[in-house]
């Protein structure tokens, strides 16, 4: 028999049985989906951690059993919590003969109550010896084989519910995924930034480069977009007179999928009046070695095997200064557009078309600069063509004062001086109205209601973007996005 077959016919046996066993315990009146609540009084490393304080005490602890083994007259098993695993000792003599047969009956992966005394066994390991043992919810499917089964890297992203259960380190990076939201929140608080929340709904998708989601609107008959950034509707509440905004939420873009990118993701966008690109960089320095102090209690850490240095200062390389290192070419040299694109096909950048000075930079770096970026490094000053929301540098325009830093060969944030010049606003607006007519969907929609904001002044003003998903990736040493998302998007099995 194929060993498929022979796998499926024994998981139907496993089912079976396990259904058998519902029906008996229903038949008898007993049906455990039908209890309510169990009187928890404490977790697995509550007792462990303290179990000078518990020893020889009372306590109730309740979760999935994962190991069991009987041996006759006494058996020990497992339950694993929210805070980890705990041993359980269970004896015929002191539960009841009958209580006791009723427990042996219980499988794997049931949700379980137990009573009893905390105490350390025989060969040294911190125990709870049951009392009473009470089945709170059924598992009719069986865990993965011996605990570490599941490796599957597709089927854990679509179970993660099962993954969590059988991968103990999973559990772990969301733990810490908490703990680093949790820090940034009282970081921005603390500086004293508001936390305000901007629409989701948009009917214009701004402030960022990308292809939205179309939904339609029944009631107002009109397709509305899914954001694809938070920052023009957060830019409006500086000109309505808050000084320091953040947002940490969910955007949406329709675009590819790899290790790095998922429709949706998460994002902190945090603006400042009276500050500009320079402010945002002290600002990022201060709250990802906070958020790495919080979750690691260190300022260098590993990813993939290579050494992170967070510490600060880190490195600050204007794109021109960057390009010119890595590849060889200096765009600020060149007198035009043209000798611009013989310089970068003399230096191997592949293009089509005939780009600007500007694209042809930032087309440079991307392709030859990025790879080698690997501590923490802010590079600066990119060009006005790729930035239509930040402000231009006074000395050299065709520059703009916008950031994006670099970890690992990523970009983790992006910020600018914002634009709050309305015409100049309205002209970008205009030109990548162009660039979407032309075929780009990926360029800005025109927005004539933030023109009209800006209309009313907005102050000098900081802006920057961090993507929260990324970051966490970076502290968890996780290397695909999937893997710090509980519910990362998936195609529908079997398409």
């Amino acid at each position: 028999m194929p060993e498929r077959e022979e796998q499926t016919q024994e998981l139907s046996e496993i089912l079976r049985v396990r259904r058998d066993k519902l029906e008996a315990l229903k038949q008898e009146g007993r049906d455990p989906y039908e209890v309510t609540s169990f009187d928890k009084t404490h977790g697995s490393t509550d007792i462990i951690d303290r179990f000078d304080e518990y020893e020889g005490k009372d306590v109730s602890v309740a979760g999935r059993i994962i190991s069991k083994r009987i041996m006759g007259k006494a058996s020990f098993f497992h339950i694993l919590d929210g805070q980890g695993s705990i041993q359980v000792y269970a004896r015929r003599d002191v539960m009841g003969e009958e209580p006791y047969a009723e427990y042996k009956k219980m499988d794997i992966g049931d949700i379980v109550g137990v009573t009893g005394e905390a105490f350390r066994t025989n060969a040294g390991e911190i125990s709870v010896k049951a009392h009473t043992i009470s089945l709170l919810s059924k598992s009719l499917l069986p865990l993965p084989e011996k605990w570490h089964g599941l490796k599957d890297t597709d089927l854990r992203y679509r179970q993660r519910y099962v993954d969590l259960i059988v991968n103990p380190d999973v559990k772990k990076t969301f733990y810490m995924r908490s703990k680093i939201i949790k820090s940034i929140r009282d970081f921005m608080d603390n500086r004293g930034y508001i936390e305000v929340e901007t629409p989701i709904l948009q009917d214009s998708a701004g402030g960022a480069a990308a292809r939205p989601f179309i939904t339609h609107h029944n009631t107002l008959d009109m397709d509305m977009y899914m954001r694809i950034a938070t920052e023009l509707h957060l830019k409006r509440l500086i000109v309505g007179g808050f000084e320091k905004v953040y947002e940490i939420g969910r955007i949406f873009r329709n675009e590819g999928m790899d290790t790095r990118h998922n429709p949706e993701f998460t994002t902190i966008e945090m603006y400042e009046a009276y500050t500009d690109y320079k402010g945002m960089m002290d600002l990022c320095e201060d709250l990802i070695c906070y958020c790495a102090e919080q979750v690691l209690e260190s300022d260098v850490l590993t990813y993939d095997g290579v050494e992170v240095n967070l510490k600060r200062p880190w490195k600050r390389l204007t794109m021109v200064d960057a390009v010119k290192e890595y590849a060889g070419v200096d765009f600020s040299a060149c007198e035009d557009d043209e000798q611009a694109r013989s310089k970068a096909k003399e230096a191997g950048i592949h293009f089509e078309g005939t780009p600007t000075r500007g694209e042809l930079l930032n087309e440079a770096f991307e392709q030859k600069v990025e790879e080698h970026l690997v501590q923490p490094t802010f590079i600066c000053d990119y060009p006005v063509e790729v930035s239509p929301l930040a402000k231009r540098k006074a000395d050299e325009p065709w520059l703009t004062e916008r950031f994006e830093v670099f970890v690992t060969s990523r970009e983790l944030g992006n910020a600018f001086s914002e634009l709050n010049d309305p015409d100049d606003q309205r002209e970008r607006f205009m030109d990548q109205v162009r660039r979407r007519e032309e075929g780009d969907d990926e360029a800005n929609m025109m927005d004539e209601d933030f023109v009209t904001a800006l209309s009313y002044a907005m102050p000098p003003t900081g802006g920057m973007g961090i993507g929260i998903d990324r970051l966490v990736m970076l502290l968890t040493d996780s290397h695909s996005i999937r893997d710090v998302l509980l519910f990362p998007t998936m195609k529908p099995k079997g398409e």
